[in-house]
């Protein structure tokens, strides 16, 4: 006899429940009938700690060590930035944009300024476009940088976090050198740039490109030699490019899979047409491709940023139409008209004509695009922002189903999801 039905005078197997009792309880008699369950267990990844990739949950069914089924749960780190925007003049909403994606915050700004633009119908100065696209590229680098850090945190690799993290920081003293902030730096405006970049700040980006690609080098060494980090990468959580078309996925993990989809090619925006890069892409669509093609695009951005500084216009660095952008401060005290001009615009500002424009950039992680919608008075009555990361996470179920619990930790590396704007 059984410790059990000594201890309850039944035989069950179950403690405390009998045969009959177990035939009347309709989940034990459902999990009786099915026998092939009694292996799945569900577990709850998260909500994960924000200094990972944001407050995340993954509710998980496993099988064993491998995964069956997964569903992300987001919404943990709502703010309600979009709702909020309807309350601000259009100028004041660029703030709030940029800590959507709070990794990408000059190509938040972009995608909104752009979108404004464009319902204003005014061009921008040769010169900011440059300085655009050479903030925008260095932006790209800082972001990828976080991500190939913390992705290598993810696999056991602690030297790639402190020089990932090392390199960073030298392009976020490259911004608050050009405007005042390390992060969320509100340079971009409608119209151009806030003001035109100090002198030395050009030779101080040409320094970096100069020695980057070399650490580029020291990163792939520490990677592509390690035979344990190559096992987890090759052939792990691969989706097919036709798959990832159909979620919407844009982006690097697009472009891993084989298809060159980029918006700086496919329609370009603020002089992008005037630079020459290419599009790295990969074939398989697997853990290592993604890595391989976003250290790629880092090189490609170096590329980019020393044509924009070589070739920088020389110019107006912000439109010069009074009515959207703030008059020199020195003519502040000699102007009535500037002074008028500067009242107006910080106290109401600018009225943009009614109707909707739809703006899509390349962001880091795929098609960033803002939506605006004018009535006609100084405040945006709707603006909604197309988020990569929102859209790239449902691809997060099909890339980790028959796949182990530890190439899901990897998969959800290299998808590079930023919370903050999936809840936006």
């Amino acid at each position: 006899m059984s410790d059990v039905t000594q201890r309850t005078g039944q035989t069950s197997a179950v403690p405390g429940l009998g045969y009959r009792e177990l035939e009347e309880s309709s989940y034990d008699a459902g999990y009786l009938e099915h026998p092939e369950h009694e292996e799945l267990l569900t577990l709850n990844f998260g909500p994960h700690h924000p200094a990972t990739h944001g407050v995340l949950r993954l509710i998980t069914t496993l099988e064993g060590e491998v995964i069956r089924d997964l569903k992300p749960v987001i919404g943990y780190v709502h703010t309600g930035i979009e709702k909020n925007c309807e309350d601000k003049a259009y100028w004041k909403v660029i703030p709030l944009v940029e800590r959507m994606d709070y990794l990408s915050y000059y190509f938040n700004a972009m995608a909104y300024c752009g979108a404004v633009e464009t319902l204003l119908d005014i061009d921008v100065p040769p010169r900011a476009q440059y300085l655009r696209v050479a903030h925008l590229e260095l932006n790209r680098i800082a972001s990828h940088l976080l991500w190939l850090a913390t992705g290598g945190l993810d696999l056991g690799a602690m030297s790639v976090f402190f020089y990932g993290w090392r390199d960073r920081d030298q392009i976020l003293d490259l911004f608050e050198m050009s405007s005042g902030q390390r992060m969320h730096p509100r340079y971009f405006q409608v119209g151009g740039v806030a003001e035109d970049v100090p002198a030395g700040w050009v030779k101080k980006v040409k320094a970096f490109t100069a020695t980057f690609p070399k650490r580029l080098d020291q990163y792939a060494d520490l990677i592509d030699n390690n035979q344990l980090l190559l096992q987890r990468l090759r052939g792990t959580n691969i989706v097919d490019k036709d798959t990832l078309l159909q979620l919407g996925v844009t982006g690097p993990l697009l472009r891993a899979a084989g298809n060159p989809w980029d918006l700086r090619k496919a329609h370009p925006y603020s002089s992008y047409d005037h630079f020459d890069f290419k599009i790295p892409i990969g074939t398989v669509g697997d853990n290592y491709d993604r890595y391989r093609v976003r250290m790629a695009e880092m090189r490609e951005s170096v590329k980019i940023i020393d044509q924009a500084l070589d070739g920088l216009p020389d110019g107006d660095y912000i439109t010069n139409n009074r009515k959207y952008a703030l008059p020199p401060r020195h003519e502040l005290a000699t102007s009535m008209e500037a002074l008028i001009h500067h009242f107006k615009l910080v106290t109401e500002g600018f009225r943009v004509p009614p109707g909707e424009a739809y703006y899509p950039i390349e962001s880091p992680r795929g098609e960033l695009a803002c939506f605006v919608r004018s009535d006609g008075s100084s405040k945006p009555a709707r603006v909604h922002m197309r988020d990569p990361s929102f859209v790239n996470l449902q691809s997060l179920k099909v890339m980790t189903e028959g796949e182990y619990v530890a190439d899901m930790i990897i998969a959800l590396a290299m998808l590079d999801p930023i919370l903050g704007g999936i809840d936006r």
